[in-house]
């Protein structure tokens, strides 16, 4: 059984992900949850996610503009006002050396006390969680996470050029991966969660099972939990780095 986690309140946290909408996917009433307890949230969207949409009729040109915008949009639905985008190539992204670097250069930023991240290990439950992009954002996190975010001599630009201080992320939170050790209560934010999903319209809007099958998942998460019955959750991967 999961253990059931009531987050202590942090004043920053980083939330980095491949696409707009993983976030609102995976961990939107968990967001809900730190907003609501007075935690500052940044987003960190590694790609547009210019390979996504399924209506042949919009010009994929015009793809990233929208998906970006639908992403700030969900954002607001939770109370984040900072979403920050990296400009990778959806369906391209690989572990680099400048993806690591400006994954860290973020985290320098925000000099957050807790960072929630995608899983870099792929998930043979919940394959279509492990999209190649999301396992090398979460690889790449992590690498950002230690040892380069906390090492000055690191990305030395980052420093000698930029003026940012190494900083330690101590309160690593993974989603979507195959070995989650904590659920989070979700059942007040439904709304917010859903509210959220539905302003990533390209994506979302085709479902007619969208709150039916989140809730679904939110519901065996909350089993794993021993939640009551009728209660939600968000299951993920707690981690403290030293």
């Amino acid at each position: 059984m999961l253990e059931v986690v009531v987050p202590e309140p942090v004043e920053r946290a980083l939330v980095v992900t491949a696409h707009p909408d993983d976030v609102d996917f995976g961990a939107a009433g968990t967001v809900a949850t730190w907003v609501g307890q007075g935690t500052e949230v940044t987003y960190c969207i590694v790609t547009d996610g210019d390979a996504g949409g399924f209506d042949p009729d919009v010009p994929r040109s015009e793809i990233p503009r929208i998906r970006r915008a639908e992403q700030v949009a969900a954002a607001e639905a939770l109370g984040v006002q900072d979403v920050r985008f990296l400009g990778y190539r959806d369906g391209e992204l690989t572990v680099s050396h400048d993806l690591r670097r400006d994954i860290s250069r973020v985290i320098r930023q925000v000099r957050p006390q807790r960072i929630l991240i995608q899983s870099p290990d792929r998930n043979w439950a919940r394959i279509p969680a492990s999209h190649p992009d999301h396992l090398a954002a979460g690889e790449a996190a992590i690498f950002s996470i230690y040892p380069d975010a906390r090492n000055p001599f690191a990305h030395p630009s980052l420093l000698q050029d930029e003026g940012l201080d190494a900083w330690s992320v101590p309160d690593v939170w993974v989603m979507a991966g195959p070995q989650p050790n904590i659920v989070v209560d979700v059942t007040d934010h439904i709304d917010l969660k859903m509210a959220a999903l539905r302003e990533h319209e390209s994506q979302t809007a085709h479902m007619e099972d969208l709150e039916d099958r989140i809730r679904g998942w939110l519901t065996m998460a909350a089993e794993a939990g021993g939640l009551p019955p009728g209660r939600l959750a968000e299951s993920f991967l707690r981690t403290q780095v030293p």
